[in-house]
């Protein structure tokens, strides 16, 4: 058994951990992000702050049942003109969804925060401004249609390891970041701190 825990159902996010040679466990954190996300937004919390507290809440959760490990929490936000976009809940809503962004640049914040024994550790931000070409109302349709399977799990409706790469004319920042992980500084604070070797 692994000391980290990763407070995430998200197989992308298992995936790059174990494809970077990283032992842990899963353990899925059961929050009601919407209710946390109205919550903040009321209260005017930015993208990033909505990021981190997100990722936060999963790693506390998780931690108070698991204290002497360490508990890795994550989430994504999507900030269109300081609308907050999240996964959509249908093929019809990830058609809105994209013709909102079509034509137009939008950020997308992947937090990522480590608790250890109920605390937090270590935290971390990522930002990726994205652009995203003038799309036709047709091909966003038989976008969706044929993607909808894996992009009902993705906020903002895209993956750019599949399909989704040919919606963007310019992506400026950590590829990582757009995948839902900070990986770089995850596994430098963790060979840091000396949960893997370096």
């Amino acid at each position: 058994m692994s000391r980290l825990i990763l407070a995430s159902g998200s197989e992308i996010r298992a995936s790059l951990l174990r494809n970077a040679g990283v032992t842990f466990d899963v353990s899925v954190a059961r929050v009601d992000e919407q209710a946390i996300k109205q919550s903040l937004v009321s209260e005017g919390a930015n993208a990033r702050d909505l990021a981190d507290a997100l990722a936060e809440v999963k790693a506390r959760k998780i931690s108070q049942k698991n204290p002497t490990s360490l508990v890795l929490g994550c989430d994504q936000v999507l900030d269109h003109s300081g609308t907050f976009l999240s996964k959509a809940t249908s093929p019809e809503e990830a058609v809105w969804q994209l013709s909102e962004l079509s034509g137009s640049q939008h950020n997308l914040l992947s937090a990522a925060v480590l608790y250890d024994d109920g605390k937090p550790l270590w935290r971390f931000v990522g930002k990726v401004r994205l652009t995203m070409r003038q799309l036709s109302e047709d091909y966003i349709r038989a976008y969706v249609d044929r993607n909808w399977d894996e992009i009902q799990y993705c906020v903002g409706c895209y993956q750019l390891e599949h399909e989704g790469i040919r919606l963007f004319s310019r992506v400026e920042g950590d590829y990582f970041h757009v995948l839902g992980l900070p990986l770089i500084e995850v596994l430098n604070h963790l060979t840091l701190i000396g949960e893997i070797e370096g």
